[in-house]
């Protein structure tokens, strides 16, 4: 079947495509009831606005696209309804992607993204992403991309990102005032910005307190429970276990929780236990994790603010910047 047009509509009711095209528009010039036999007829036939040609004459389309690496992890839907929050209030609407922590799905959904000639892209890093060559794409296209939460050092793009490194030497630091002397960290993918800034914070809160670090309880991980259940037990198969763990997210705290659970381990009497992210499971299971709370919505409707600044304003030449978001340290029941 063919796609209904504005001309089809006029057709039915004896207007001009202008007249239609401005009742769709909701023109002042045009009269009540015009528009709305225009919208009956419109809904009747399944009408829908051919936004790419409206895209040419705006300059820009009205999609942004989005690519994350995980939709279910509550970080990201909360990013991602702060980022349709600002896009719906300015005309936009959103596309989201999943790159399940792989780049090449990654690189993929970009390219997808780009060719369906969406107005700009928010993107929140891989694992698994340990350069950026394929983001050379959104130069050459002249996409305007903000990118959020995970960066890589090479990104030249504007970014919104959270103060990892403080964050996690706040809580770390804590750990230790609490008493605890044999803190592990489950970390993240050094490739991203988040795994390497924790585990320094981490670093850098050992040496302030005067304690060595010890690089036998850096258990290189990734962000997902799996990865916390895999470190976990490599953890307690150490001959001297550590008496705290510090995991580079909650989802992977999670993990680590179920398998001390699961080994009958008293969290926090025997180890303690420590996240990042305040995902809302953390404070619901006994006992809660003690993490760092990260502003996800605002993270989300920030960088969406910067995006659609440059989408509306392509001629302006807009330098790169990166807004740093505050974090908060957490206290439950397991530290």
């Amino acid at each position: 079947m063919a796609r209904v047009t504005i001309k089809d509509i006029a057709r039915k009711l004896a207007l001009s495509p202008s007249t239609v095209s401005r009742a769709l528009h909701d023109h002042p010039d045009i009269s009540r009831k015009t528009k709305d036999d225009v919208l009956n007829i419109a809904r009747n036939l399944d009408y829908f606005p051919d936004t790419f040609a409206r895209g040419l004459r705006k300059k820009h389309s009205s999609t942004i696209g989005i690519i994350v690496p995980e939709i279910r992890h509550d970080f990201f839907s909360s990013a991602i309804s702060g980022i349709e929050e600002i896009a719906y209030s300015k005309g936009f609407t959103i596309m989201v992607c999943q790159s399940n922590e792989d780049w090449q799905r990654e690189a993929l959904n970009l390219r997808s993204l780009v060719a369906n000639r969406v107005a700009g892209v928010l993107v929140s890093l891989s694992q698994t992403t340990q350069n950026i060559d394929h983001f050379s794409i959104l130069d050459s296209q002249k996409v305007p991309a903000v990118f959020f939460d995970r960066t890589h050092k090479d990104v030249k793009h504007s970014q919104v990102i959270v103060d990892d490194f403080n964050g996690a030497k706040e809580l770390v630091l804590y750990l230790l005032n609490k008493g605890y002397r044999s803190i592990a960290h489950v970390a993240g993918s050094d490739c991203v910005s988040v795994g390497r800034d924790r585990l320094a914070g981490y670093i850098d809160a050992h040496l302030e307190f005067g304690l060595p670090v010890d690089e036998r309880l850096i258990i290189s991980a990734g962000f997902r429970e799996i990865d916390g259940r895999n470190a976990a037990k490599t953890l307690l198969a150490m001959p001297k276990r550590p008496d705290a763990i510090f995991a580079v997210n909650d989802p992977v705290a999670i993990g680590i929780y179920i398998v001390l659970k699961e080994e009958k381990i008293v969290i926090p009497d025997e180890i303690a236990l420590a996240g990042f992210c305040n995902n809302p499971i953390s404070a619901l299971i006994e006992p809660s994790i003690t993490t760092v709370q990260q502003p996800a919505r605002l993270i989300g409707s920030t960088a969406a603010n910067l995006l659609i600044e440059r989408i509306l304003h392509p001629d302006k030449e807009y330098p790169a910047v990166t807004k740093t978001l505050k974090t908060e340290l957490i206290i439950r029941n397991s530290a």
